[in-house]
């Protein structure tokens, strides 16, 4: 085989491994999102929907990440059963109260991968990126949450942050844990 034909078939099979990557990261978000605990003060779910989300940026970085989170909500909106069972699915779910978390997945996974992808690996750079993205996942969860309580502040904090805190730190701990110990999924 000459050498162009060899590198195009070697990009071709490059560029099947990523799209399986990034497709089965969607799916990995998909199973953590069905392991969940409806609490009955806050139409919020508790859901292991983010750490996946936070690993998944954390072993893919910021644009394989972004992929798989955006590909994610395409197939939610499109009526695939990957949102937690406990919300009414499809686009509706995207309106409903925790649509601005699933929203903010595409950024949180952009922002934590980036940070992730710079510098030394270590349980700390990965815990920063975990905050970090966390925030934005707040930040995003707690402005819809804004929007549907009619601009009550006290609403959506109840409804969607003081309950979630401790396990969310959790989850960030546990990401960044986890994806200190494997090596990251390079791109070729």
């Amino acid at each position: 085989m000459s050498k162009s034909l060899t590198q195009t078939v070697s990009r071709i099979e490059s560029w099947w491994i990523q799209l399986a990557l990034v497709v089965g990261a969607s799916f990995f978000v998909a199973l953590c999102a069905r392991i969940t605990l409806p609490l009955p003060f806050t139409p919020v779910p508790l859901t292991v929907q983010n750490f996946g989300v936070l690993l998944v940026a954390l072993a893919l970085g910021s644009k394989r990440g972004f992929a798989a989170m955006a590909l994610y909500l395409a197939e939610g909106a499109s009526g695939m059963p990957v949102f937690n069972p406990a919300g009414a699915g499809g686009v509706a779910q995207l309106l409903g109260p925790t649509g601005g978390y699933l929203l903010a997945y595409p950024v949180v996974a952009f922002v934590t991968g980036l940070i992730a992808e710079r510098g030394v690996r270590s349980f700390a750079r990965y815990a920063v990126a975990a905050v970090a993205g966390e925030l934005v996942l707040f930040a995003g969860g707690l402005s819809w949450l804004l929007v549907l309580s009619h601009g009550s502040w006290k609403l959506a904090a109840q409804f969607g942050l003081y309950p979630f805190v401790f396990a969310e730190v959790a989850k960030v701990m546990a990401a960044a844990g986890a994806a200190a110990r494997v090596p990251r999924l390079e791109a070729k």
